[in-house]
Parts: C-alpha cells; sequence; structure tokens
C-alpha cells in the first residue's frame, strides 16, 4: 500500500465497487471482511482496492455485475466532495501553472517550470492551408481535427506507444493544433495561440488570463465519455493521433462538448434583460443550460473559478454580462437550489470577452487532449484489448 494514498478508495467508493450501503462497508470492517485505514488529512475511512476487489469476487457482498469499464484504475484525476483533483493536487490551485506544466504533470507525474512544446512551423502552415479549404463557417473543433490528422502524417515515429514517445508526440500534437488556428508565432504559448484564435477585434486582452485558468480547468475530468472512448482505442495500441481522434469524434455530440453551445445562446439573449429572458424560458418549458451536473452534488468548483476571475474588474470583463449572468444565478439557486455548472462559465466567459460563438467547445476539446494523453498513457501500460464484451444478443433466433 502507498503512503501518499495511492491504490485507496474512499467508503463511497468501495460501497460503489461493493453494491452495498456505505453502513455495510464498516460492517465487513467489524467482520473483517474488509480492512480501513486513515491518513493524515483524509477525511473518512480508506480501503485498499485490491482488498475491496478481492472480496467483491466473494457472494458475501451483493456485488454489482460489472466489467472491464467499471474495473479501471486511474491514478489521473479524482472527483471527490465536489471537487477536481489532478494526480491529487486541486485542479484550481494548479491554474497558478501553465497550461503547458499541468499537461505534462498530467502525463508523467513531475510538476516542472518553464515547460514549452514545439511544432515545425511548415507543418503548421500545411495545417493552415487545408483549413483554407474548408468551409468558411466551419466550427473550431472542426479544424482542430484536420490538424491532428494532417500533423499525424508528419511523424512517422508515432506508432511508438512507449511512454516517452507519446509525451512527446503529445507535446508535439498540442503545439501543431494550437499553431495550426492563428497566424501568431510558433513561438507563443498554447494559451496565447488558442486567445488569438479565438478573440475578436472587441475582446479585452486581460481575459487571456481566463482563458489560461479554463486550459487547466477543462484539462481532465475523469472517464468522461470521450475519455472511455480514449481508452478503448489505447487499449487496440493505436497511436496517440488515432487515440485523440477517438476523443475528438465523441465530444463533437451535443451532450459533451458542445453542451455550453446552449447556454452561449441563452446568455447572448439574457444579456440586456436576464430576468425577461429566464421568464421565456420557463414559459417555453425548456431547462436554463448550464445548471447542476451529473456528478457534483453542490457545486461545480471549475465554474465558481472561472466565474470569480470574471467578477475581477481588473481583468475586464464586460460588466453587463456579469451582472446578467449573476441574477440569472441567483434566481436559478433560489428558486430551484442548483448552481451553475462549467458550460454555464464558459458561455458567460465567451460572452463577456466577444470571443467565437464556439469558444467554449473550442476550448473544451482542445483542453482535453492533456487529459486524454494521460489516459491513454495509463491504457497503454494494461493488457491490450481489455474491452472486448460479449454483449447479450436480443434479436431473432437461427432456426434449430
Amino acid at each position: 500500500m502507498n503512503s501518499d494514498g495511492r491504490d485507496l478508495l474512499t467508503t463511497a467508493q468501495a460501497a460503489a465497487r461493493l453494491g452495498v450501503k456505505a453502513e455495510t462497508v464498516y460492517a465487513y470492517v467489524s467482520r473483517g471482511l474488509l480492512t480501513s485505514t486513515r491518513r493524515p488529512g483524509a477525511r473518512g475511512s480508506m480501503f485498499d482496492v485490491d482488498e475491496v476487489e478481492s472480496l467483491a469476487g466473494r457472494d458475501t457482498a451483493r456485488r454489482t455485475d460489472i466489467g472491464t469499464v467499471e474495473r479501471i484504475r486511474t491514478q489521473v484525476t479524482l472527483l471527490d466532495g465536489d471537487r477536481l483533483y489532478y494526480r491529487g493536487r486541486d485542479a484550481v490551485d494548479l491554474t497558478a501553472q501553465s497550461f503547458e506544466a499541468v499537461a505534462h504533470f498530467l502525463w508523467t507525474g513531475d510538476l516542472v517550470e518553464n515547460v514549452r512544446f514545439t511544432t515545425d512551423p511548415a507543418v503548421a502552415q500545411q495545417c493552415r492551408d487545408a483549413a483554407s479549404s474548408m468551409a468558411p463557417n466551419c466550427r473550431t473543433i472542426d479544424r482542430i481535427r484536420v490538424a491532428a490528422m494532417i500533423g499525424s502524417t508528419y511523424r512517422p515515429m508515432r506508432f511508438d506507444v512507449g511512454p516517452k514517445s507519446v509525451v512527446s508526440e503529445a507535446g508535439q500534437l498540442l503545439a501543431t493544433v494550437a499553431a495550426s488556428l492563428t497566424e501568431a508565432s510558433t513561438e507563443s504559448s498554447l494559451a496565447e495561440l488558442m486567445w488569438d484564435a479565438l478573440r475578436s477585434e472587441f475582446s479585452d486582452p486581460r481575459g487571456l488570463t481566463v482563458l489560461r485558468s479554463a486550459l487547466v480547468l477543462m484539462a481532465d475530468h475523469g472517464l468522461a465519455a470521450s475519455t472511455l472512448a480514449v481508452r478503448v482505442a489505447a487499449s487496440t495500441r493505436a497511436n496517440l493521433y488515432s487515440v485523440v481522434a477517438a476523443g475528438l469524434g465523441c465530444i463533437d455530440g451535443p451532450l459533451h462538448g458542445s453542451a455550453a453551445e446552449p447556454a452561449y445562446r441563452f446568455l447572448m439573449a439574457a444579456r440586456d434583460d436576464p430576468i425577461s429572458a429566464l421568464a421565456q424560458q420557463f414559459r417555453s418549458g425548456e431547462q436554463v443550460p448550464g445548471f447542476g451536473h451529473v456528478i457534483y452534488e453542490r457545486r461545480d468548483h471549475r465554474a465558481e473559478e472561472l466565474l470569480r476571475l470574471l467578477r475581477d474588474p481588473a481583468l475586464g470583463a464586460d460588466s453587463a454580462v456579469i451582472s446578467a449572468a449573476d441574477t440569472v444565478i441567483a434566481e436559478m439557486s433560489d428558486r430551484f437550489d442548483t448552481f451553475p455548472n462549467s458550460d454555464f462559465a464558459l458561455a458567460t466567459f465567451t460572452c463577456a470577452y466577444q470571443l467565437r460563438p464556439d469558444a467554449p467547445e473550442a476550448l473544451f476539446a482542445f483542453a482535453r487532449i492533456a487529459g486524454w494523453t494521460a489516459h491513454a498513457l495509463e491504457e497503454y501500460a494494461e493488457d491490450a484489448l481489455r474491452f472486448r464484451v460479449p454483449g447479450i444478443y436480443t434479436g431473432i433466433r437461427p432456426p434449430t
């Protein structure tokens, strides 16, 4: 057992794995079926994951029938107590670091300064040239997808899925994608390149500070749908570029990466009269987008941090947008006891700095490449093709 808490489960995690209530977990402890332990600074009891897995295999536990997906072990991201942690570090605290440093931390576990990713300017230009033949109103995520595909063709050693190679390729991939979206110097940071790609002529440059934090906070979020797709692709030993393509395909859905778009449209309508916009939403019978979360119960602290930055007058966000957003938040909290999520925060950021309308989706997709790479690195170390499942056939039976 590691002294830093790795390979330990909380009571809630152990209960979920065993398909029982927390009280039953403690009953298992009293009966000698499980051993509980305490860690300094941690709340509640902790349990060794191997011991829980062993008990889950017995008939004494009313376990849930689970497969490979539910058995994924990861040291990348923890969602606990309505907070997000990367490798044991609070994600909000990590916003003090550059996106490059946090990406490297996710991949290697080492948090170092002055991390820099580079690309070949000629390859970035090839990606820009390809984008010039795309529809003029295409989304940024379409350009990200094309840049990743074209960039891969210039990386003949991409098929090496060893850790050192993958980390190198990931930095190259992020730098190539960011550089392909703008004519800015490839010597710029990834945040600066993304800001240049998404800003308008009316955007206050101080918004770059918020964008830096947004990239860090969106880098990973556990085993989301796109991350599962990435892990399945990595289990086939697909190269990193193909693995990222799997994630981008999944993130393109309206219930995942594009979920902030309705919140953006709503906020644009609510800017001048948020109460009327809310009333219209209620009258239509539609939910107000950007509130609540399937995992967080009381708060999304990613959203809280971004909204805190947006409320800072020194960062130059449009005060009318922030006022409207705060009115909506107050009304939703008072009426439905709910909270804004990261989709709402990204939509507010986009409106407050007059960014491209698809900025939330683009930031989400670009940042998540860092997290996908971390999960791919873990999956490459697992048994190959472990996600092959038999399924349950319910169609017409062949004649006997």
